[in-house]
Parts: C-alpha cells; sequence; structure tokens
C-alpha cells in the first residue's frame, strides 16, 4: 500500500488473477476503465451510470490536483477529469458549526507518516467502527483499503464498510488505542462485481475519549474542511490533513456519495505513533528485529547496488549473473549463493526464490534482498545452519523478475518471461517458490482447472502429497500466517485449511509458472502470498522479515527430502545424462543432468524405482526414504544392450567379430 504515496499519479491496468492474489489491481491504482474486480467477468452487462437529468452525455472539464511525491519532493500538477457519473446525494453535515469550506491546497506537506495498518491487518476489527452497517459482511472491519468481496453480494465477505440506506449521519472510526499524529486518509469505494457505491466527499474530526470531538479544519478560512474522495470503486484517492491533527480517535463522516448507492468506503490512515510521557495508554508493539539488514525499499538502481554489497562482503560464496533483460532493458539480475560459486557440484541440488513478477508486489523483493544480506551475514559468523544450507545446495535468488513493473507500475512482458523459461531450463533445479502479495496463504499446482470452463475445481498433481507438504512446511513456520488470532484479508479464511490450498480450487489460472516447472523442468515450486499488504511501508519490513524468516529457510532444506543419486555407465563409470527415473505408481518422471544426478522429492515411504536411457538395459531398485532428515541415496549402474555396443563399435570403425556378424546373419534371414 505505501506504494500508493510514491507513486500517486502512476496508473497500471488490473493484475488479474494470475499468480498473486485474485482480481487485485497493480498498486490499487488502476483506473476505471482498466480496472476489474474478482470474477468481474461474472457481472451481466448494463448501460452505464446516466448523467444528473437536464445535462448533455457530453463531458465537461474540471481541474483536480495531483500530489507526486518523488524523494521527498512534492510536485504539484494539475490535469483534466471528466465529471462524475451521476448526481450526488448530500448528506446533513452531522457536526458544524461554520459552513464547509473548500480545501486548502497543500503545496508544501508531505506524507510524511506510515500506514496506521488497515489494510496490514495491524488494526484489528475491534478498533473499527461506525454509525451502522447495512449487514455483517458490510460492517467496519470490512472498510480497509483494497479488500475484496466475495462473488455474491450480503454474505460474510463484502468489499467495503456500507452504512445503512436510511443513516443521513454516517460515520466511519478508528481508534489508534495511543496517542497518534494523524497525517492523512487513503479511501476507496465498495468492491463488487455487482454494485457501485462510492463516497464523494468527506468531513474528518478527531477525539481522545470518543466523546468529544474536533474537526480538521482550513488554515486560511477556519472552515471545516471537506475532502474530495472517489469518482470510481477502485482508485484510491489521498487527502493530507491541513494541519496533522495528534488525537487517539479518528473519524470519516462521508458528505455525499453516488446516487442510487449508499454510503461506502475502504479506508487507510496515514499516522505516527507519538511519545507517552504519562503512560495513560499501552504502549504500541515495536515493529523491529535483530538482525542487522537493510530494511528499506529498493528500487532498481538500489537493488543493484544492494546485490554488489552483498557480493563483495562475501564474494567467495556469491556470484551475480543476468539471465536476460526486461521489455525496456533491464537487466534481470540473480544472486547465486553456494560453496562453489558459478559452477554444479556432482550431487548438490539446485533451488530458487522468484519475486517481483508483480511490479506492485514489492514485499516478495525485499525479503529475498534481505535472505541474501542474511545468508551472507549468518555464513561470516559462522551459522551452523546456514553453512549447512549454503554447502550442501546452490541456491538462485532473483528479487525482480519484472523491474519495469516496479518502476513503472505496468504489467510484465514477453522478453522477462523467455529469459525465466530459457533459466528454467538450463539449470536443473529441484525446489523453488515464488514470492507474491495480496493474500496470507500457499498455494500448489495444479493452477489450472482439468475442465476448460470451470472457474475453480480441484485439481492435484500426481505428487500431491509432496506438494501439500511443501506447502505446509512455509505455512507451518510463518508466523502470521500461524497467528491464530488473525482475520482472513478478503473474503476467504485460508487458516481453517491450514493456511494451503491447491492453486487451481483456489481460481484458475492457465500457463502459471507452478505448472510450467512441474510440467517441463525437475523442479516442484510453489506460491506463497506473503501479506495482505502488497506493498508495507519500510517500517513494516522488519516484522514481515521475522513472520517469513525461518519459513524461507525451512523451505529451502526441505530439498533434501526424498531420493538422490548418480545414474552410471557400469563399463566406464561415467555419468548418464537425461537418463529418466520413474517411481512406481507415481505418473510423473524426473531426468538426471548432465553429470547423471538426479533428486526426486518424495515423502516418507517405500518405493520402487526405475532408471531407464536410451541404449541401456532398465535397472529397478528399491528405495526407502525415512521420517529422518534425507536425502536417501539412490544409485543406478546401468548395462549397455548389444544393439548399442554395436552402434558405439561401427561408429569407431572397428570390424565386426565373426560370430557377431554370423548371428546378425541368422537374425536377418529369419526375419525374411
Amino acid at each position: 500500500m505505501w506504494g500508493l504515496l510514491l507513486a500517486l499519479a502512476a496508473f497500471a491496468p488490473a493484475v488479474g488473477p494470475g499468480l498473486g492474489a485474485p482480481g487485485t489491481s497493480v498498486l490499487g491504482l488502476a483506473p476505471p476503465a482498466a480496472t476489474e474486480a474478482r470474477g468481474s467477468t461474472l457481472a451481466p452487462q448494463s448501460s452505464p451510470v446516466q448523467p444528473p437529468a437536464g445535462k448533455s452525455n457530453g463531458t465537461s472539464e474540471q481541474h483536480v490536483r495531483i500530489r507526486i511525491v518523488k524523494k521527498k519532493k512534492i510536485i504539484m500538477k494539475k490535469r483534466k477529469k471528466l465529471t462524475r457519473p451521476g448526481p450526488l446525494v448530500t448528506a446533513k453535515p452531522p457536526v458544524t458549526t461554520t459552513p464547509a469550506g473548500a480545501l486548502d491546497p497543500l503545496e508544501e506537506q508531505e506524507p510524511g507518516c506510515p500506514p496506521l495498518g488497515l489494510e496490514s491487518l495491524r488494526v484489528s476489527d475491534s478498533q473499527l467502527e461506525a454509525s451502522s452497517s447495512q449487514s455483517f459482511g458490510l460492517g467496519p472491519h470490512r472498510g480497509r483499503l483494497n479488500i475484496q468481496s466475495g462473488l455474491e453480494d450480503g454474505d460474510l465477505y463484502d468489499g467495503a464498510w456500507c452504512a445503512e440506506e436510511q443513516d443521513t449521519e454516517p460515520w466511519f472510526q478508528v481508534d489508534a488505542r495511543h496517542p497518534t499524529r494523524f497525517s492523512g486518509i487513503i479511501t476507496q469505494g465498495r468492491n463488487s462485481v455487482w454494485r457501485y457505491d462510492w463516497v464523494t466527499s468527506y468531513k474528518v474530526q478527531f477525539s481522545n475519549d470518543s466523546q468529544t470531538w474536533w474537526g480538521s479544519r482550513n488554515r486560511s478560512s477556519g472552515t471545516d474542511a471537506v475532502f474530495p474522495a472517489n469518482s470510481d470503486p477502485e482508485t484510491p484517492v489521498l487527502n493530507l490533513l491541513p494541519e496533522p491533527q495528534v488525537a487517539r480517535f479518528i473519524r470519516l463522516l462521508p458528505q455525499k456519495w453516488l446516487q442510487g448507492g449508499t454510503s461506502c468506503l475502504r479506508a487507510e490512515i496515514l499516522a505516527c505513533p507519538i511519545s507517552d510521557p504519562n503512560d495513560l495508554f499501552p504502549k504500541a508493539p515495536e515493529l523491529e528485529s535483530s538482525d542487522p539488514l537493510d530494511f528499506r525499499h529498493h528500487n532498481y538502481k538500489a537493488m543493484r547496488k544492494l546485490m554488489k554489497e552483498v557480493n563483495e562482503k562475501c564474494p567467495n560464496i556469491t556470484r551475480i549473473y543476468s539471465i536476460g533483460k526486461s521489455h525496456q532493458g533491464l537487466k534481470l539480475y540473480v544472486m547465486e549463493m553456494s560453496d562453489q560459486p558459478g559452477e554444479h557440484e556432482l550431487g548438490e541440488p539446485e533451488v530458487r526464490y522468484v519475486a517481483g513478477m508483480h511490479g506492485n508486489e514489492a514485499l516478495g523483493r525485499e525479503l529475498v534482498l534481505l535472505l541474501m544480506q542474511f545468508l551472507c551475514h549468518e555464513f561470516l559468523r559462522g551459522d551452523p545452519r546456514v553453512t549447512r544450507l549454503l554447502t550442501e545446495t546452490r541456491i538462485h535468488l532473483l528479487p525482480s523478475m519484472n523491474p519495469d513493473g516496479y518502476e513503472t507500475a505496468f504489467r510484465r512482458v514477453a522478453p522477462e518471461t523467455r529469459a525465466v523459461i530459457e533459466w528454467m531450463k538450463r539449470i536443473p533445479f529441484v525446489l523453488s517458490a515464488n514470492l507474491h502479495g495480496g493474500e496470507l496463504v500457499v498455494s500448489y499446482p495444479f493452477d489450472m482447472t482439468r475442465t476448460p470452463w470451470a472457474a475453480r475445481e480441484l485439481t492435484p498433481t500426481p505428487d500431491d502429497s509432496v506438494f501439500r507438504w511443501l506447502s505446509t512446511v512455509y505455512a507451518g513456520t510463518n508466523r502470521a500466517m500461524q497467528d491464530p488470532d488473525r482475520r482472513p484479508c478478503h473474503n476467504q479464511d485460508f487458516s481453517l485449511h491450514g493456511n494451503i490450498i491447491n492453486g487451481a480450487d483456489w481460481h484458475t489460472v492457465p500457463g502459471s509458472m507452478n505448472d510450467f516447472s512441474y510440467l517441463h523442468t525437475n523442479c516442484f515450486e510453489i506460491t506463497v502470498e506473503l501479506s495482505c499488504d502488497k506493498f508495507p511501508h519500510e517500517n513494516e519490513l522488519p516484522q514481515e522479515w521475522e513472520n517469513n524468516k525461518d519459513a524461507l529457510l525451512t523451505y529451502l532444506e526441505q530439498v533434501r527430502m526424498g531420493i538422490t543419486g548418480v545414474v552410471r555407465d557400469k563399463d566406464t563409470e561415467l555419468g548418464i545424462a537425461d537418463a529418466v527415473i520413474a517411481v512406481d505408481g507415481i505418473n510423473h518422471d524426473v531426468t538426471t543432468a548432465w553429470g547423471g544426478d538426479y533428486w526426486r522429492l518424495l515423502t516418507p515411504g517405500d518405493y520402487m524405482v526405475t532408471a531407464s536411457a536410451e541404449g541401456y538395459h532398465t535397472a529397478t531398485r528399491s528405495c526407502r526414504v525415512p521420517f529422518e532428515e534425507g536425502p536417501v541415496p539412490c544409485n543406478f549402474h546401468l548395462t549397455k544392450t548389444p544393439k548399442q555396443r554395436l552402434r558405439e563399435l561401427l561408429a569407431a570403425g572397428a570390424k565386426v567379430p565373426p560370430d557377431l556378424r554370423r548371428r546378425l546373419e541368422r537374425l536377418r534371414g529369419q526375419k525374411h
């Protein structure tokens, strides 16, 4: 969400229900024409909202000010904006002693304060109140920025707070629980497949006891400030207060909303904690980590600089390489971390983390950058867990698969996709996870439903038990997912199922990274939705790191689960590349790397494993995977077939032995 303040004027098309959270738009900043709610293809076709009676269907021009915050510099720009699509309903102002005045321009004020935490769920449901609610599913606990609704109106997971229709003095209230300096508000309308509801203007009030209230006023006129709100359901609108206010409670009082609709909004509050010298209130929990890492957001230039610093600090275990370029020519940098960087060691598995597939999902990018810093620091410190991880595995970290998207908030394009596909085929990856944001859940393949027209359908792979285990490992070691008091991000409570879900049973995604990895490479890959907030503020990064640190390490260690070995030629002892490893009862094979080594992830049990290669007799053996940490060695020596031996003799120019020649002649005669 903090990306909103960093690029408020950067609009981008919606990211559909692909590998990220379903139906969420890039930074929530998509213009109305490009924004679709989840499941919007199911919405009936209807005519657009009609203009006010007596006015033409043409559009009038209206100048509005767009604030762009860029490296702590504020630029004021004017652009033309279409009139609202319908007449407005004016609500009776509940508390005012002077006529409402126009909002003063904010030429010198900056956002400054971070989000209070409505979107990230740091603000609990009990801290949100309202004057009224149409239903439980439209209660104040649903008035969180970017919250997504279900497909059915009237269920428990609707897409905003909505006051009752007869409520002429509606208000939405947030209890910060501590003295807080409020500096701004971000609002959206209602997320819904079926309805259009949004507030077009509101006032703001403050209180220390929820009884006595005062309003935000214009500095020049002293009148109550009326803040312009939304003109569509999805585009977030930021308003900074004329003067920051210190209080415990903040209220939004809608003044006008779309005709035919009701007062509905989703919001985030910008607020800075302040000291409480009298200790009258419980202290707010501090978001911190003991790890000495760089907890900041990094653009492309800063990302390159940080990766270079890690490489210079740990040159013996790191290597930076590029797998290609983006559409705009930005290199796709990967950090390799291993005790022998730059080469594939026989018997050592390759693992990867990929982040930044969607440019607005910044948390995954930062976690990957934090992970490479942490591995470097802990290796130098001699941490045994990290040392073993770097000694026994080769780790590849791609922090930004879509650097163009992070810089400009546009969706990823073909060059990045091609580069990643070639990378996935070139290196014998065994285990992977791609990191996203917008939800708190781990999904596993298949991501595409078996029934082509089904929007969702349970579609497991032949290795469903392995994928469920891998997903459970990450979800079970993620602090946020294991918090028993946490509430759902949007409209599904994944905690009821252990915070894991089959991707196709969530929403179908044709051509996902997970499915490609499983069907076209040896790699087992899952998707991790890291947080309800795709773009958390920098001060939340330490907590997000602590939420995911152990999960990131534990997941990589699962590459030791199953069997591993080398398929060799019995005569030469050389490894056989592209040999097929088949497990009886599981319709999914893996192949050996160029040195003949392979890795096959399996859950504990007894398996019959067969190795086969062109020109060799097949070999089958029993391999047991215990509950103790593996992997279990399961090697093969294959014997060449007579036909293969003959081919090699003829290819070498050798004469065919007389007995073999006579045998071949007899075989030819029998054939004729």
